[in-house]
């Protein structure tokens, strides 16, 4: 077959491949040459060698990222160094690299690199997550959050609409012996943070939820105009994703001023009274904004900014962490048996779960969510920081204008770290010790330093009372007899980590449910 080949092939063909091999050689020698420029004199970290034009694009193909970074990162070591297209890029997989990223240089590794997707769904970086950490409005909006939007006043203050919306989650399940748990829990989550936000639920949740999905997917990927900021050719090929990012920043930002107005109608004929009504998150913001009190102007957009971050981040981040409880309590039976004694022996003659009956006296169930945390970060790749001036972390320079990944979840599967890290075992979290709030490096599910999640306890409420109600209420399996470890636990691409398939259990009813 060689012979064919070669007997084949025309001097002019052979001069063409030949021409074309020295040039490739040509090519990487080049590359080689200015990358090696750019780093004279510098201790870059280690990493796998770009290719010219992609860099090392090519090295994430066939895997979820955070993936493919965790394999990549045990060849070149816990501080790696990837070319992104034409964008140098930092990824760390380790707690001292991630401390160092997010305490020991948290000032000047702050701000985000505003990629052109996200530049459109922040309104320009006019909400909490994009906003450039060092100015004043990025500041107030976070001390807004803080103090009037998800203070512990105000997370305790919607307790009662936790225990409607979780009372409701029940009494759905209930109705259908095979639930789809993915979907009922995505609502409840949708449900709870609107009625905190705007007082009400969304009278276009559906288009709201399916627009939702639609910023997760395009929040996921590179658009190519942020792979290559120069190239008049990424612009051309990579228009077609930004015109799908402002058309659905344009029906959720409708959706949104739709809710604005017709909350402000609602106050205006409260007839002064209130009407019965619970002070909500909207109402803070729109108090703000008719009233002053904040040093950065809030506009309609930046209101519409702020309520698609606690809309989105919110209810994302909880529903994806209560599902994968839920999958990891299947696949534990012995687990699950003790997570639901412990709810059934605190709740014993009760038919609804309420807050003040379970507030502190469910440690190992919180042991449980710590563990799917550790596990399932609903977050896996921190959202990306930018370096404003040159550092180092862990001995390894890094220059300024260098985006910095801190890969959470491969730093919570970590063996040295995490002794057998891959399996489910709540005991890791039963000293009490370690926390989610950002000081323990290895366990970092809402991130670390000032841009910390900064919803964690509201987040952990929603969560804690979700999945009391289904373990008090429901006994769990998996439909048709199949065995526990046939569940399957594949992860989807995206920004969160949710599951690849829907959650369908069979519940069968335990304790008599409150109508």
């Amino acid at each position: 077959m060689n012979y064919l080949v070669m007997a084949d092939t025309t001097p002019a063909a052979f001069y063409t491949l030949l021409c074309l091999a020295a040039g490739v050689v040509v090519l990487l020698k080049l590359t080689k040459a200015v990358f090696s420029r750019r780093g004279a004199g510098l201790n870059l970290p280690p990493g796998p060698w770009p290719l010219p034009v992609i860099g090392n694009m090519h090295s994430l193909l066939g895997a979820l990222p955070h993936h493919a970074m965790r394999g990549l990162a045990r060849r070149y070591g816990a501080v790696m160094l990837l070319r992104l297209g034409h964008v140098p890029t930092v990824v760390v997989s380790s707690p001292e690299a991630a401390r160092e990223v997010m305490k020991t240089h948290d000032a000047v590794v702050s701000d985000r690199p505003l990629y052109v997707t996200a530049n459109i769904l922040s309104y320009g970086g006019q909400d909490i997550a994009f906003a450039p950490s060092g100015s004043r409005h990025w500041k107030e909006l976070r001390r807004l959050c803080a103090t009037e939007l998800l203070s512990p006043k105000r997370v305790l203050s919607f307790r009662p609409i936790r225990e409607e919306e979780a009372a409701s989650l029940v009494r759905s399940v209930a109705a259908s012996p095979v639930a789809n748990l993915s979907e009922r829990i995505k609502v409840l989550m949708n449900d709870i943070l609107m009625r905190c936000a705007i007082g009400d639920t969304c009278p276009m949740r559906n288009e709201y939820m399916a627009g939702l999905d639609e910023v997760l997917k395009l929040l996921a990927g590179f658009n190519l105009v942020d792979l290559f900021p120069t190239s008049r050719l990424a612009r051309t090929l990579g228009a077609g994703s930004l015109r799908a990012a402002r058309e659905v920043h344009d029906r959720i930002h409708g959706i949104v001023q739709a809710i604005i107005q017709d909350h402000e109608s609602k106050v205006a004929n409260d007839d002064g009274d209130g009407g019965g009504r619970r002070d909500d998150i909207l109402d803070a913001l729109l108090r703000l904004q008719r009233d002053g009190g904040l040093e950065t102007l809030l506009t309609t957009e930046v209101v519409c900014a702020v309520l698609f971050d606690v809309f989105a981040a919110g209810s994302e981040t909880t529903a994806t962490t209560t599902i994968w409880v839920m999958s990891e309590l299947v696949r534990n039976p012995a687990v699950m048996q003790r997570a639901q004694s412990e709810v059934r022996q605190v709740l014993q003659g009760k038919t609804k779960v309420a807050e003040a009956d379970i507030q502190g006296k469910l440690p190992y169930l919180q042991m449980v969510i710590k563990e799917t945390l550790r596990m399932h970060p609903p977050v896996p790749l921190i959202l990306p920081r930018s370096c404003a001036e040159p550092i180092k972390i862990m001995d390894h320079d890094i220059p300024k204008g260098t985006t910095v990944f801190v890969n959470a979840w491969a730093i919570g599967r970590d063996d040295k770290s995490w002794p057998n890290a891959n399996a489910f075992r709540p005991e890791r979290f039963e000293d009490g010790v370690i926390d989610f709030g950002g000081a323990d490096f290895k366990f970092l599910p809402g991130g670390g330093g000032r841009r910390m999640c900064p919803g964690l306890a509201f987040g952990f409420a929603n969560i804690e009372i979700a999945l009391a109600s289904l373990l008090y209420h429901f006994n769990w399996k998996l439909p048709n007899g199949a065995s526990p470890c046939d569940l399957d636990m594949t992860e989807a691409y995206g920004i969160t980590a949710r599951r690849k398939t829907e959650l369908l259990l069979e519940a069968t009813p335990f304790v008599s449910i409150d109508q």
